[in-house]
Parts: structure tokens; C-alpha cells; sequence
């Protein structure tokens, strides 16, 4: 597993190529929430959100023997651009398995990216099966969404930035689904600021990581069913490991109360985010007691909203 040192790494290995993402500031939110929040820009990154940060650190790891052989992963979108992205910037090849039911959006951006996409059915085992079958006929290099240390260590770039800027914070909230982001969310504040409380939002509908860490043991038999579809992943092995032993604790969102935390960023912020990315903020809105009088940190982890679906989110939010 990384340690801070591969953050540190990552930091400077993506600086050539990811953007340093500023933080955000909105009174008015910080009435409503009643506390001081700092919001970390990360749909403002390159590819529309945190996840090139892991990508891009992952791809230029590699030596230029396994570089030139690609990498491949499977992903709903975020991930998948990302790492479509990451490998553009070296102009070698990538391979992308999508699951059905993925959000058009997404899949577009993977494929304007330069990606080759192959679809498979929507489970977690079948993405993992189709994502093997590929690497093997190719010999590309996988990057997984969220185990791969080298994505790991990326993401904490991220918070290592966050507290770089904000300064010392109460509190950090980030989304989770596999949990990457969150994973290196706890190797840079377990560094530098030991003293800040990891939380981790997550939809009501797909809340495995809150009864994982309420059960002690890594719960994987789910059927996610959540507007955040960057969230829909299986919490990882090594994700679970890390988060547990940080002591991060989860606070799961209903998906309307997120869908109206997205409204409020855009219209207090001016910011276009996505619904995985609001159910940072909603978490806290939802949660008044926890972070009262707090400075509080936000990853704004993503941006790519479909566009079309606009109308169905907003009458959920009502």
C-alpha cells in the first residue's frame, strides 16, 4: 500500500500535467451550514474531476517498455476519462470496459479522449472479468479505479493541496465509492494533519462503506441504486483497510437531500458539480451538530453532469 512518500511522489511526477485546483469560498453556505467551509475545486481539474490526479500518476509510472503496451480499466466514466486523458498526454494506448447504463456524458468524454470502450453487463464481477480478458489479450497495463496504489497515491495529491491552501482544518469530507479519494485523503492528513476528522459521504443507496465500517468487515453483496453514479463502486480491500485503521467514519445522504446540495452550489457558488461530488456538502448540511463552528474541508470530487437528465435530477431535489 502507498504511504505519504508516494503522495509526495505523485505531487511532483502530475505537476507537469494536472491542474493545482483553487478553493472556493461562499458565505452564504456557510450560514446554511453553520460552519466554515473550504471547498476544494477538484471539477475544475482536467478531465472534469479528482480522478486524473490518480490516473495521470499511474501513467507515468510506468517504464516505457510497459508504457507502449497501454493500460486498461474498467470504469462508469470519470475514472475511464481520466485515465483516457492521462494516456494521451503520453500517446500510448488505453482500453476502457463500461458497464450498460452508464451515463452517456461520460462515455462520450472516454471516447473523445482516445479511448478504445468495450461494454459489458453492470456488475462489479463483470467489469473485473471483461477488464481481465482485455489485459490479457493486450498486455496493457491495469490501472484500477480505486486499488491501485498508484491511484491512491495521486488522489491524496488533492488533500495535500486542500491543506497547503485552507490551512488547518476541523474537518475533511469527501465522497466515497471504491474509495480511492478517500484513501488518499487519509495518507495526507495521517502526514500533516493528524488532528482533522475524515468523513466520508456516501448515498443511501449505496452505503457499504458506512455498514463496513459499522460491521468491522468489508460488505460487498449490494445492488447500488443512487443518482451518484460515480459512487455505484464496490469499496475496495486495501480502500477498507486503510480507512478503518485512519478511523474514518461515514455519513450516508438520501439522494434527494444531495441533488439539493448540487442546486446550492450552483447557485451560490456559480459551479457546475456533479451529484457524487454535492453529497460532500449535503453530508454536512444533514449533520448540523457534527461540524458546528468547524473549519471544514469539502472535495468537490467531479463536475461531468449529464446534461440531459438535468430535468428528472431537479425534480428529485424538490
Amino acid at each position: 500500500m502507498p504511504g505519504f512518500d508516494d503522495v509526495l511522489a505523485a505531487a511532483a511526477r502530475i505537476a507537469p500535467h494536472a491542474h493545482a485546483t483553487p478553493v472556493l469560498r461562499s458565505r452564504t453556505l456557510d450560514a446554511l451550514a453553520g460552519c466554515e467551509l473550504h471547498f476544494k475545486a477538484e471539477h475544475l481539474q482536467r478531465s472534469g474531476a479528482f480522478k486524473f490526479r490518480g490516473a495521470c500518476n499511474a501513467v507515468w509510472s510506468l517504464g516505457d517498455a510497459g508504457a507502449a503496451r497501454g493500460v486498461v480499466t474498467h470504469s462508469s466514466g470519470n475514472h475511464g476519462a481520466a485515465l483516457a486523458l492521462a494516456a494521451r498526454t503520453r500517446r500510448i494506448p488505453c482500453h476502457v470496459v463500461v458497464p450498460e447504463g452508464a451515463v452517456a456524458a461520460k462515455l462520450a468524454a472516454i471516447a473523445a479522449y482516445g479511448a478504445t470502450l468495450h461494454r459489458c453487463a453492470p456488475t462489479i464481477a463483470d467489469r473485473e472479468a471483461a477488464c481481465e480478458q482485455l489485459r490479457r489479450a493486450t498486455g496493457a497495463e491495469l490501472v484500477h479505479p480505486y486499488t491501485d496504489p498508484r491511484v491512491i497515491a495521486g488522489q491524496g495529491t488533492a488533500t495535500l493541496e486542500l491543506l497547503c491552501t485552507a490551512g488547518p482544518l476541523d474537518a475533511l469530507v469527501v465522497p466515497v465509492g471504491g474509495g480511492g479519494l478517500a484513501g488518499g485523503a487519509a495518507l495526507a492528513l495521517a502526514a500533516r494533519a493528524p488532528g482533522t476528522a475524515l468523513w466520508l459521504a456516501e448515498p443511501t443507496g449505496a452505503a457499504e462503506t458506512a455498514e463496513s465500517l459499522r460491521r468491522g468487515e468489508r460488505v460487498t453483496g449490494f445492488l447500488p441504486d443512487t443518482v451518484c453514479d460515480g459512487l455505484r463502486g464496490t469499496l475496495g480491500a486495501p480502500n477498507f483497510g486503510m480507512l478503518s485503521r485512519h478511523g474514518a467514519q461515514a455519513l450516508v445522504v438520501d439522494d434527494a437531500d444531495t441533488v439539493r446540495a448540487m442546486r446550492l452550489v450552483w447557485r451560490h457558488c456559480k459551479q457546475l458539480v456533479e451529484p457524487s461530488s454535492a453529497v460532500a456538502l449535503a453530508a454536512v448540511l444533514a449533520n448540523p451538530e457534527r461540524f458546528a463552528g468547524q473549519r471544514v474541508g469539502i472535495v468537490l470530487s467531479g463536475g461531468n453532469v449529464d446534461l440531459d437528465a438535468l430535468p428528472g435530477l431537479f425534480a428529485l431535489g424538490r
